[in-house]
């Protein structure tokens, strides 16, 4: 039988099947590599231990090599479901053969306590890999998104290079403008004001760490590293489920930070907001970012009411229930509609608006106004 042409190709690829008549090489490498991992459709498979190893980490090293890094991300995550692979990645050559990726990293983290000693500096490096690559992802945009929100009503004329306002700055110099160098020589340059200490902006990231929260608490903990790292701003971390622990003195290394979780368990938001309440110095210069699906396991009439005093001792509270990028998340309608009708913004965010959702806080906008901007879906008030 001739080979198949490429859409009919694809299609056998995507829908399997057990002949391979009319598949090159090529492809009949990549069937195989597909039907190890979906091959019968339904009841999970193990992978095993022991002589099954090298097996699979060959499998992984030729997904890898057969496959684009997203499609690898996908394969792997499905391997994890299906073929019972967790118990795979406490071995050390296991851990050496993935791919950094947040699903996996965060599966990782939820298993830390039990990877054993000759594990542990494979599973850190790995961690710190995807940290790396999430770092160097947000960091910029992050930084450049709330450096600008710097109070500009505060104007300098004698600022620090990094505080210039260069817009402001070019408009008032035009008239300065020389043909032959078709340039602006700056007679005065006008900057950003710094906020005092006293004035600082405060920032409570106050994170869910229930296993369905699990992407969202690596990228909170990205972030809150980075906000910990501008003067301007006083970042403080804290983690939940129906314990609350306080990891704000490890801002300065993610990797620790992130090992600090523990992810699962049940979920006492009251508990954790009140923790917060009493960590919040200045009401009106603080913003409150709670992250969770607010499936509340303690007492949800008292969350709703301490939410409710937070809001009217000046303290901007924003609730997202989920930061990541995997879609819709499952959450709490009726405490989100609660939250909703405090005039609580309540809404799931993707890693890449957060950067712009907190530079619009920390300036007092209308977080309404940037969602819809954003065309972001917010809980409404009713």
């Amino acid at each position: 039988m001739a080979e198949l042409d490429e859409r009919q190709k694809r299609w056998r690829l995507l829908l399997g099947g057990d002949s391979q008549t009319g598949l090159g090489k090529d492809d009949i490498q990549l069937d195989n590599l597909l039907n190890a991992l979906y091959q019968d459709g339904s009841e999970p498979r193990s992978a095993g231990l022991g002589a099954s190893a090298p097996k699979v980490s060959r499998w992984l090293g030729d997904i890898r090599k057969r496959f684009p890094a997203n499609v690898v991300r996908v394969l792997q995550k499905d391997a994890f479901e299906r073929l019972n692979m967790r118990a795979m990645l406490l071995q050390p050559e296991m851990l050496a053969g993935v791919e950094a990726d947040i699903h996996l990293v965060a599966t990782l983290i939820s298993l830390k306590h039990l990877v054993p000693a000759q594990s542990r500096d494979t599973a850190r490096q790995l961690v710190k890999k995807l940290v790396d690559e999430l770092l160097q992802r947000l960091r910029s945009k992050t930084e450049q998104a709330l450096r600008g929100s710097l109070n500009r009503a505060a104007r300098r004329n004698r600022p620090l290079p990094g505080d210039i306002d260069w817009g402001r700055t070019i408009r008032a110099n035009l008239k300065h403008y020389q043909p032959d160098y078709k340039s602006i020589i700056p007679e005065r340059l006008i900057g950003y004001g710094r906020k005092k200490p006293q004035n600082l902006k405060e920032v409570l990231l106050c994170v869910d760490q229930s296993g369905s929260m699990a992407t969202s608490v690596i990228y909170a903990s990205i972030f809150a590293a980075v906000m910990a790292s501008i003067p301007a701003l006083k970042t403080q971390l804290v983690v939940f489920d129906t314990a609350v622990v306080d990891l704000t003195e490890q801002l300065a290394d993610p990797v620790e930070v992130l090992f600090g979780v523990q992810l699962g368990g049940g979920t006492d938001i009251n508990r954790a907001v009140t923790y917060c309440q009493q960590r919040i110095g200045n009401p009106r210069a603080t913003s409150l970012i709670l992250i969770t699906d607010l499936y509340e396991g303690g007492d949800a009439k008292a969350l709703v009411a301490r939410i409710a005093e937070l809001k009217n001792n000046g303290v901007q509270v924003i609730t997202l229930l989920a930061l990541n990028d995997d879609g819709a998340p499952s959450y709490d309608p009726h405490l989100a509609q609660a939250f909703a009708n405090l005039g609580v913004p309540t809404f799931a965010c993707t890693p890449d608006k957060f950067p712009d959702l907190m530079a619009t806080a920390l300036n007092g906008g209308d977080i309404g106004l940037w969602a819809a901007k954003e065309e972001v879906v917010m809980q409404r008030q009713g």
